[in-house]
C-alpha cells in the first residue's frame, strides 16, 4: 500500500506561499506559509500534520493492542504535541485520555507503552517521544 500527498510552492521561503493536497483530497490545495508556520497565520504548516499523524497512528495503534488484550475502548482521546526547536522536531509527546471497561490501570500502562513504541509514525521518528495517560 502507498499513500501520497502533494505540496506546491510558489515564491520565497518567507514570502512564498504553498498548498498541500493529500491522495484522498480530506486535504485538498489547503493553504500553508511562513506565516501559518512560524507565526499565528491562516493555513495548515508540516509539524501540525506531523502531530496529527502521530496522534492518529497511536490512537489507532492502541486500540489494537487493547483488542489482543481482549479489552474494547469506550473511547480514546490523544493530543500530539511536537516541539519544533531551530528547524528539528525534538519531541513528540501524547496526552492519552481513555475510558476502557473491565481493564486496570497496569495493563493500560503497558498498552500505552506498546502502542508508544510500535506505531508506524512513532518508529518512523528520530525523536524522543513521550506520552502520559489518564484511565477514565
Amino acid at each position: 500500500m502507498k499513500r501520497n500527498a502533494t505540496a506546491l510552492w510558489q515564491g520565497t521561503g518567507k514570502d512564498g506561499k504553498g498548498n498541500l493536497t493529500t491522495q484522498s483530497t480530506t486535504l485538498d490545495k489547503t493553504q500553508y506559509s511562513f506565516k501559518s508556520r512560524f507565526e499565528e497565520g491562516i493555513g495548515t504548516n508540516p509539524e501540525e500534520l506531523v502531530a496529527a499523524a502521530h496522534a492518529g497512528c497511536f490512537t489507532m495503534k492502541l486500540s489494537f493492542v487493547l483488542q489482543e488484550g481482549g479489552f474494547t475502548a469506550d473511547n480514546i482521546e490523544t493530543k500530539c504535541d511536537v516541539d519544533f526547536v531551530d528547524g528539528a522536531i525534538v519531541s513528540s509527546h501524547l496526552t492519552v485520555n481513555a475510558s476502557i471497561p473491565n481493564i486496570n490501570k497496569e495493563q493500560f500502562d503497558t498498552a500505552v507503552a506498546d502502542a508508544k513504541e510500535n506505531c508506524p509514525i512513532s518508529k518512523l521518528y528520530n525523536t524522543k517521544i513521550t506520552a502520559e495517560a489518564t484511565l477514565a
